[in-house]
């Protein structure tokens, strides 16, 4: 694929010069772990690919160079379904099927706290009634975790109109009553991710 970050790779010594360091500090950094590097075979040298030294500038706050901006492809949204019902989680993963997203599902507001943190999602679909964890809960966890703060949130609740209310005050940037059409639902979190 044309323009893909995937494949290209970077030396040492290329990084060094981007983030304005000596190469044996870009060593240091591959050798405890903190940017990926990869020996290439049968010769010490290390290359690095693209997409980890963008994701280890990002981790470490460092701004992006601007020689790498138009090497940057807009990655595949990732959207997190959580619902506890399987029904409705298969059924939101089916509005937004042929849209170009990396979905993951989380049955419980548990599970989804640790998902979050993982895998960094750009939306999230919350239901607000779950055991255990609940929507209002999650929505709070979210809103006051920095690393999140960038997360769109759309709640599908069949909760009360006053409790959809509460959703948005404590956050929420959109919110759907449950049922809902397939349509809207697909509509809203393009626009959700556009934005």
């Amino acid at each position: 694929m044309v323009g893909s970050t995937h494949m290209k790779t970077l030396k040492p010594g290329e990084i060094a010069e981007y983030c304005d360091v000596h190469h044996r500090t870009v060593s240091r950094w591959i050798a405890n772990g903190q940017l990926k590097g990869h020996k290439l075979p049968g010769r010490g040298n290390y290359r690095v690919q693209l997409d980890d030294f963008l994701a280890f500038l990002q981790k470490q706050k460092m701004p992006l160079p601007t020689e790498l901006m138009g090497a940057v492809q807009p990655s595949t949204p990732k959207v997190m379904i959580i619902d506890d019902e399987p029904a409705f989680r298969a059924a939101i993963k089916r509005a937004l099927y042929g849209l170009e997203y990396d979905i993951t599902l989380a049955n419980d507001g548990f599970q989804a706290g640790v998902k979050l943190m993982q895998l960094q999602p750009d939306l999230i679909t919350l239901d607000l009634d779950m055991p255990g964890l609940n929507g209002f809960e999650v929505l709070t966890f979210i809103r006051q975790t920095p690393e999140l703060a960038g997360l769109k949130v759309l709640v599908i609740s069949g909760l009360s109109e006053d409790d959809l209310v509460k959703a948005k005050t404590l956050g929420a940037d959109a919110v759907l009553p449950k049922p809902f059409e397939n349509t809207a639902l697909s509509a809203l979190v393009t626009k959700m991710l556009a934005t």
